[in-house]
């Protein structure tokens, strides 16, 4: 399941999310369609994801994920580090992360927050809070 951040939501009349839907074989939907008519702050998406099946949770936000959201088993954060003018690269981008070989299947993902910008991608781990780095593009 691929959860998208609620900011992500005004992008959907450009098709955001069914460029994801094109490639990826599960569930795609908003944080907001997991708790419906609820104001969700970002302190509880953890919580909320925990109980999801394996989610991998996609935003812009880094500064309010990136080194501040807790690694936990059951879910992956991936952080965009690009502006909201960028936003057409996301379905494209995560498709290619998704193809690497230490983030290619759920299992391998899960307890990871991950940090993609233009030269690399960082990310940490659960019980291990060393930033590993990978060089890309």
């Amino acid at each position: 399941m691929i959860v998208l951040d609620e900011q992500l939501m005004v992008f959907n009349v450009y098709g955001l999310r069914q460029k994801i839907i094109k490639w990826y074989g599960g569930k795609v939907c908003y944080i907001n369609d997991l708790r419906p008519k609820t104001v969700i702050k970002d302190d509880n998406i953890s919580e909320i994801l925990i109980h999801q099946s394996q989610p991998t949770f996609i935003t812009i936000n880094k500064r309010d994920f990136w080194g501040k959201i807790e690694a936990h088993k059951n879910y992956c954060v991936v952080c965009f580090a690009i502006k909201d003018t960028r936003f057409r690269e996301i379905p494209d981008t995560l498709k290619r992360l998704f193809r690497m070989e230490e983030f290619k299947t759920k299992a391998l993902r899960m307890g990871k927050v991950i940090h993609i910008s233009d030269q690399e991608i960082r990310f940490y781990k659960t019980n291990d809070k060393s930033i590993k780095h990978i060089k890309w593009h």
